[in-house]
């Protein structure tokens, strides 16, 4: 359904552009239908480039993203729209997705005024209704509400039920706990859990191991814009290949554990690589489509 085939992001950097800053590099994977890929890496990976580009919200510099077998970077004025009402995006903060002066609920006048015209009121209420009971919202509680009268998890599940309204087939989810307390995050998890058994696809971007390996049902680990490790989750985080993937498991948290203990027993180690080295060697679990190329990344 999506497709990303050696997909790479250069930016023009410096005064007059003469520098260039590689993101993103030789990235390949798909999203399918009912399933959820989590894009893992540390800040400056290059995941949120690569969510910005599915969106495209930044153009390919090499490489190609498709949908249905066409290359998004040639789509049209209209091809655009129809490619928006089948793929669409959450992203981390959902208080900057708002115009404070408007009411909340404005985001979907905005959607019915773009792609649903000659609906009438009583079909677009029924609708916009069905959207917001399908991720646990009542209309009377959070329609005709300032965005500073919601809560965070409110105002996330507002922007996922605005998709929805378009029977999307994608959905990119960039870092959209991460701002989100803990009581909240569940819900949300929840919620894509149960987008996904309706046959949705999403791309679950976080920084997050934890939260990854709860939802998902495949992983790529990005280090420097690359993919260094990709294939079913529990292969992954049960047994990583890469350096870098058993760095980022032992860096997370225990409950049962104080991390003076686990610094004692020599679990923090870092890989011998610094960020100065090459990039490291990329490491195939189970897909075919992987690539890595040398260089260094960007902050996402």
């Amino acid at each position: 359904m999506l497709t990303l085939d050696g997909v790479s992001k250069v930016y023009r950097i410096g005064a007059f552009g003469g520098k260039s800053l590689q993101a993103v590099r030789g990235v390949s994977f798909d999203l399918r239908p009912g399933e959820i890929v989590s894009l893992i890496g540390e800040s400056g990976s290059g995941k949120s480039t690569i969510g910005r580009m599915i969106l495209r919200l930044d153009r390919v510099t090499s490489g190609t993203i498709s949908f249905d077998g066409g290359d998004i970077a040639q789509l049209g004025r209209t091809g655009t729209k129809a490619y928006y009402r089948e793929v669409q995006g959450v992203f981390q903060d959902p208080f900057s997705s708002y115009n404070p002066v408007f009411k909340a609920d404005r985001v979907f006048a905005m959607i019915r005024g773009a792609y649903f015209p000659g609906v009438g009121n009583d079909e677009w209420h029924e609708k916009l209704c069905a959207s917001l009971a399908s991720v646990g919202l009542s209309p009377g509680e959070v329609l005709n509400r300032y965005p500073h009268q919601l809560s965070g998890g409110q105002l996330q599940r507002l922007l996922i039920a605005r998709a929805l309204l378009l029977d999307i087939r994608i959905l990119v989810a960039d870092e959209v706990i991460s701002m989100l307390d803990a009581s909240t995050r569940i819900d949300v998890l929840n919620l894509l859990a149960d987008l996904k058994s309706r046959g949705l696809g999403i791309l679950f971007i976080t920084h997050d191991l934890s939260l990854g390996n709860y939802v998902s049902d495949r992983t790529l680990i990005l280090h420097r814009g690359a993919v260094v490790e990709m294939g079913a989750t529990e292969k992954v985080f049960g047994d990583p290949r890469h350096a870098y993937t058993r760095m980022l498991l032992a860096s997370v948290p225990h409950l049962h554990e104080r991390w003076r203990d686990r610094k004692r027993n020599g679990d923090l180690a870092l890989p011998p690589a610094s960020r100065d080295d090459p990039a490291p060697v990329l490491v195939e679990v189970d897909t075919d489509h992987l690539a890595a190329l040398p260089g260094k990344g960007e902050p996402s």
